[in-house]
């Protein structure tokens, strides 16, 4: 698969370069002025079972006696007990294949290369780099020297992207729905009971695809409840010597609260942004999830929903909750509620009862950002979004590139702001700001059953 140099004459002098991932490094005269690698047509992204082919280039001001020329494509995991550190405790790998480029001889000064080719296997798991490790592919290249002679290296990282099926996943056009009851005391002597449920139109979706919210809160006590918040987490687990779990918000958004002995009705939405796929199929060592809670501090009740995010689209029309209190139909893409009527006087009733569901403002979006030059419109702001919940056209894409792992990086030229590739995905922001990793939400089953509040994450 690897072919022999194709010989032509270089210029004498040049850069020197021993170890580079691609391109010149070092000072001055040197034998090897260029050691680098290039991939077919330029490309960066690939998907398993891909044929990968490119060239190795030398450039000589000298002869150079070798021992071997050779090419090694590998892919591994590699998860560590402490962000930002690249000591691994646990590695695993998925492929490993060389091939010799040149047995021993010699080759004369100027430029030569060298083709190759691998065949990248099904079951490659998808790039991603999180703080506690990360799933890396690329191609190395070495030119082994004679022996007291210092071998000279290169490299190049390469992606690959194993699309997520949404439609893969059982039951994903079903419903999601999750309710939770909270009782409480106030004004010492009295009790009450909040009733909060959450619904969203489906269980996956795809980057740019606005996820519909729809919260029912039954406030049956006499004291005003706090905000209602919303918020997208995302927890990547790492599983070193114990299981860490790294959670996040990606998005939040507050509603108002509910007066005493009302029940309210929140619609909302939030635009899914660049993420990286759920599960990361083929790898044991990192898994990725996504819940979407829905929480009140006072009286504390909390409800979460997993969520898939993925490549490929739900392509199954949304389903009735059913009984539940989920997005009924004929609810537009985004909802601009009106604020709840005055409460009337709790003496003149004689007692609890509840009016018709009112409708609660919002308060506060994260995605709601000034707009930003050539980036386009706000997020957050109402899109020409299609009403089967399908994904949001391509520019929205780069808009929402604020949280973790990917698998295609921004390229930066400049002092001015990043500038994206062709493709949609980037790589994640620096982590090393980032706090220690809170505790994991609970799992949807726990959900369903009455949620404990000390597994909510701190802001």
């Amino acid at each position: 698969m690897g072919a022999g140099p194709a010989s032509e004459p270089g210029p004498a002098g040049g850069r020197q370069g021993r170890h580079c991932a691609a391109g010149r490094r070092g000072r001055g005269m040197g034998r090897v002025q260029l050691f680098e690698i290039s991939l077919s047509h330029g490309r960066v992204v690939y998907s398993p079972g891909e044929p990968l082919a490119g060239t190795v280039r030398v450039r000589l001001g000298a002869p150079l006696p070798f021992r071997a020329i050779r090419v090694t494509c590998t892919g591994s995991c590699g998860v560590s007990n402490k962000a930002n550190d690249a000591a691994w405790v646990v590695e695993e790998s998925y492929f490993n294949s060389s091939l010799s480029l040149a047995d021993k001889g010699s080759l004369p000064a100027g430029e030569h290369s060298f083709p190759f080719q691998f065949l990248l296997p099904a079951t490659a798991p998808t790039s991603f780099e999180g703080p506690f490790g990360k799933i890396v592919h690329q191609v190395r290249a070495a030119i082994h020297t004679p022996r007291f002679s210092k071998d000279h290296k290169c490299s190049l990282v390469f992606y690959i992207l194993s699309p997520l099926n949404l439609n893969s996943i059982p039951d994903i056009e079903q419903p999601n729905v999750a309710s939770a009851t909270k009782k409480f005391s106030y004004k010492l002597v009295k009790t009450g009971s909040v009733v909060l449920t959450a619904s969203t139109d489906l269980r996956g979706y795809v980057v740019g695809q606005a996820l519909r919210l729809h919260a029912d809160i039954e406030n049956q006590s006499g004291k005003d409840t706090s905000p209602v918040v919303a918020s997208l987490l995302q927890k990547v687990s790492y599983k070193a010597k114990r299981w860490i779990h790294d959670v996040r918000t990606i998005a939040e958004v507050e509603g108002a609260g509910v007066k005493a002995w009302r029940r309210a009705q929140w619609h909302e939405q939030i635009l899914v942004p660049a993420l990286p796929q759920s599960a990361l199929p083929g790898c044991s060592l990192i898994h990725i999830d996504y819940y979407l809670q829905v929480s009140l501090k006072v009286p504390e009740a909390t409800v979460t929903l997993p969520v898939f995010i993925g490549n490929i689209a739900v392509n199954h029309a949304p389903l009735s909750p059913g009984s539940g209190p989920g997005l009924p139909p004929g609810v537009p893409a985004l909802v601009v509620p009106s604020a709840p009527p005055q409460e009337e006087a709790e003496a003149a009733v004689g007692g609890p009862h509840f009016l018709d569901p009112v409708s609660l403002s919002t308060k506060s979006h994260s995605q709601q950002q000034p707009p930003m030059g050539t980036l386009g419109s706000v997020p957050g702001a109402p899109e020409p979004d299609p009403q089967d919940g399908s994904p949001a056209p391509h520019p929205l894409h780069p808009l929402l590139c604020i949280s973790t792992g990917a698998t295609v990086p921004y390229f930066a030229e400049g002092s001015g702001g990043p500038v994206p590739t062709t493709s949609t995905l980037i790589l994640p922001p620096e982590y090393s700001s980032w706090g220690y990793p809170y505790e994991a939400p609970p799992s949807y089953e726990q959900s369903c059953g009455g949620v404990d509040p000390s597994l909510t994450p701190e802001s």
